[in-house]
């Protein structure tokens, strides 16, 4: 049996409502947001029509839809207009067909959805224009827009969208999910990632690093980053994002960063290039936990990758070498207890780690003002974890959480979203 995202069945309920927002579906390359949309819109379905931008050709289904103009080559604002009147031409015809059937009762909106909406230009202000049209005519057709660069997503958001639009953030596949979808193990989870399309590579590792490299992480960086947003130093952010996997885990601060790149570049170059990676959902770095924010934000970054996926493409260990190797497998297990907890969290919850000279904690999550701390272990025997005891006795009001031996298991904190574990 197919396996579905949850997020099909939260759009699916959405596209069943009367009209009234965009529905969005942001996420970084190959987390099944076109997947979703086309089980949603099958080839052919008379309720929907959907498009790509990144297709070398679209061809119209209405040809008799009363359109004679040809549709524009280029994906430019005139091809996106050009299309976006064929889907209301057959979203007329659906609700004339829904008219005519006397068995119908029930209100069907027509459903249009455009993938790879960021790499149309001024894309935002288009589409502004063309939903308020529709409100006005109160057109019964839904919008899904789809994107694979979520710092271009949320800029147009934020420029030109706001109050239109309901946001359905689609992230890394979590354990759970590669474990019903394609048998995965929990270590092989650790190793391999969530990343669907590369899952049936995994018995060949050369292959599947070669995949990772060249359509998951040269993409994301090539063409989700260099080419929509300016970067003066465009090795030096791929050298950082390469930096990130090998000290994925650990605190590395912006100077040592620069010594590591051998580049004698500003540290702020550095955090700017950091905070896009982060954006992009690929890299992290996670700032100390501190009762004041200014201290917050001078801290030294903790980096977590958002997929382990990424981490073990660029390093050289093969799945092997790397469980044989404890101190490396225990960085392995915490990116990936950090990867879970960035990609589940929500807008109001945030991801931190905390240190105070030797005592440390692996991450610290808070909302409002709800604290957890949570230490990770990859022994097979249990271990003294001093740093939440200090930081419970600190901090008497926070939720103190031990993963693996003698606390949560792995598996089971793997399974749980974030806000399960703030309680």
């Amino acid at each position: 049996m197919k396996y579905t995202r949850p997020e099909e069945a939260k759009l699916k309920q959405r596209l069943s409502e009367s009209v009234r927002f965009i529905n969005i579906l942001a996420g970084p390359r190959q987390v099944g947001k076109t997947t979703i949309i086309r089980d949603l819109i099958p080839p052919n379905s008379p309720q929907g029509f959907y498009i790509s931008v990144d297709e070398e050709a679209v061809v119209s289904p209405f040809s008799k839809s009363g359109n004679a103009v040809s549709p524009p080559q280029k994906r430019d604002a005139e091809w996106l207009r050009y299309y976006w009147h064929e889907a209301r031409n057959r979203a007329s015809k659906w609700a004339e067909i829904r008219f005519r059937d006397s068995a119908t009762t029930q209100n069907e909106p027509y459903i249009f959805a455009v993938d790879e909406i960021q790499k149309i230009e001024q894309w935002s202000e288009i589409v502004k224009g063309l939903w308020d049209e529709d409100r006005a005519s109160s057109l019964n057709m839904h919008v899904v827009l789809l994107g694979s660069a979520p710092l271009l997503i949320q800029k147009g958001l934020s420029e030109s969208l706001a109050g239109r639009y309901e946001l359905m953030p689609v992230t890394h596949w979590g354990f759970a999910e590669m474990q019903q979808a394609f048998d995965f193990s929990l270590e092989e989870f650790i190793y391999f990632g969530g990343y669907p399309g590369s899952a049936s590579l995994i018995h060949d590792e050369s292959r599947w690093r070669s995949y990772v490299k060249e359509s998951l992480i040269q993409p994301n960086i090539e063409k989700d980053i260099l080419q929509m947003v300016r970067i003066k130093n465009p090795a030096l952010l791929k050298q950082l994002f390469e930096l990130g996997c090998h000290y994925s885990g650990q605190e590395l601060s912006l100077t040592k960063m620069i010594a590591e790149l051998n580049e004698a570049k500003h540290t702020v170059t550095l955090a700017d290039y950091l905070q896009l990676l982060m954006q992009a959902k690929l890299l992290a770095g996670l700032h100390k936990y501190a009762a004041k924010e200014i201290r917050k934000r001078n801290s030294v970054p903790k980096l977590i990758i958002f997929n382990t996926a990424l981490m073990s493409a660029i390093q050289d260990y093969t799945f092997a070498e790397a469980q044989a190797d404890r101190s490396y497998w225990g960085r392995l297990v915490e990116s990936s207890v950090g990867a879970h907890l960035l990609n589940t969290c929500d807008n109001d919850t945030q991801v931190h780690y905390w240190r105070d000279g030797a005592d440390e904690i692996d991450f610290v999550l808070t909302r409002g003002r709800k604290l957890a701390a949570i230490e990770v272990k990859s022994s097979a025997s249990p271990r003294y974890a001093r740093g939440l005891e200090i930081f419970a006795q600190r901090n008497p009001s926070a939720k103190t959480i031990l993963v693996g031996a003698g606390g949560v298991s792995l598996a089971e904190f793997l399974s749980y979203p974030t806000e399960h574990w703030l309680g």
